[in-house]
């Protein structure tokens, strides 16, 4: 089977929402710089993604209920999370098979506590692959579901076809994710490649804020910037019966 056919057979299954395969070769200094460069020397980097529940997600301005911090915590991370990272591992395995390397990304995990980040950047690789743009929450929004999509990554060096077209930023003079951000952690800055996260996104604000949750006894869980974004509004309005 070829490369490109395994991916949309992800999709056709329902295994994942998402997929999409681009080259790293624009972004290979800074996949070093955050991951190290055993990462960067992969050439091509396939996104996986899921759509998150629009119910679930739609019940976080009640985040204060214990209920609600529950189902998100379960049913919009760490459920949806094991899917991808079962995928990444399944792709994964099925590339080495047919003698490609192949480095599965976990889906969410922070490998560095001072800069607050993973081993590689999820959101850099679906961008680069054509499904959606960085938006002012720093987070991927795409066309059809805005930021309510969880991502994984697989890096390979199989023969994919990249060449994803990219998508023109949509947020322009919006600013409902930096509104509301209890932690005021972003800027309502545009995304620029040449420029550091710090301009736009202050990590450590939202970091100490799920902290303070924590102290008060709640689960750890905001997700605002997600929720309010017009973008996965109106798909969740048009998703529904």
């Amino acid at each position: 089977m070829r490369c490109d056919e395994l991916i949309r057979k992800l999709v056709l299954e329902g295994t994942v929402d998402y997929a999409a395969a681009a080259s790293l070769a624009s972004a290979r200094s800074f996949v070093a710089q955050q991951g190290g460069s055993f990462l960067a020397d992969f050439p091509v980097a396939v996104s996986l993604g899921i759509v998150l529940p629009n119910d679930v997600v739609d019940l976080l301005p009640r985040r204060n209920e214990r209920a609600v911090q529950v189902s998100y915590r379960t049913h919009a991370y760490g459920i949806v999370n094991q899917r991808l990272d079962l995928a990444a591992s399944e792709l994964a395995s099925t590339l080495q098979k047919e003698g490609c390397r192949a480095f599965p990304v976990a889906a969410s995990e922070r490998v560095d506590d001072e800069r607050l980040c993973g081993i590689f950047s999820h959101k850099l690789a679906a961008s680069l692959g054509g499904l959606g743009w960085i938006g002012k929450n720093c987070l991927l929004i795409t066309p059809q579901h805005g930021p309510r999509v969880r991502w994984a990554t697989v890096l390979t060096d199989a023969p994919f076809e990249v060449g994803g077209k990219p998508v023109a930023d949509g947020c322009g003079g919006c600013s409902k994710c930096v509104e509301i951000c209890p932690a005021r952690a972003f800027t309502g800055r545009g995304f620029d490649p040449e420029e550091p996260r710090e301009l736009r996104y202050e990590a450590k604000k939202c970091d100490q804020y799920f902290r303070t949750l924590e102290k008060s006894g709640n689960l750890p869980v905001c997700g605002m910037c997600l929720y309010v974004c017009p973008y996965g509004k109106v798909s969740a309005t048009e998703d529904s019966f």
